[in-house]
């Protein structure tokens, strides 16, 4: 195990949303704090203990509560966040299905669960209804009482079954 000194600072490497970044940082920094000092404030901070979910990232492929990490564990990870699922000024279509299936109140909650829901599609392009409850119960929404959060999922999923190119 590695020993920092009080106040030391080291360096990390980063790819968000596909652009290198080279940090330093104290040790103890959490990957949340970092990245929205990078400007990715889409990565909401909630309640600091990995409960809520809003700070839901994926690193290296997989779904992270970016709170849960000091940003020195994630020294050249490949990162994505909710910035980074818009292509040309193009929502992604997760985000569309939130939009057009009114997925969110606050707003708060939202990227963590688009998030989740991108991680979710991705292991599991057709989700039931059980499933995507599963799957998003790591993030809380105090407000929408979750059925349109669900529903914007399973419409997401058939929106991206549809772009997939078809084998001929």
């Amino acid at each position: 195990m590695k020993i920092f000194e009080k106040d030391q600072k080291v360096k990390i490497h980063l790819k968000v949303n596909g652009q290198d970044y080279e940090v330093e940082t104290e040790p103890r920094r959490l990957l949340v704090h970092v990245l929205r000092e990078l400007g990715f404030t889409g990565v909401h901070i909630g309640c600091d203990t990995s409960n809520c979910g809003a700070c839901t990232i994926i690193m290296n492929g997989r779904s992270v509560k970016s709170c849960t990490l000091l940003a020195v564990e994630a020294d050249g990870a490949d990162i994505l966040t909710i910035e980074g699922l818009a292509k040309d000024g193009k929502l992604h279509p997760i985000q569309e299905a939130f939009w057009e299936k009114h997925g969110l109140q606050c707003g708060y909650c939202t990227p963590g669960m688009i998030m989740e829901a991108y991680w979710l599609l991705k292991e599991n392009p057709n989700p039931t209804e059980e499933e995507i409850r599963e799957g998003i119960s790591g993030n809380l929404c105090r407000c929408t009482g979750y059925q349109n959060i669900v529903e914007a999922i399973k419409f997401a999923s058939q929106k991206l079954r549809m772009e997939i190119p078809k084998a001929h």
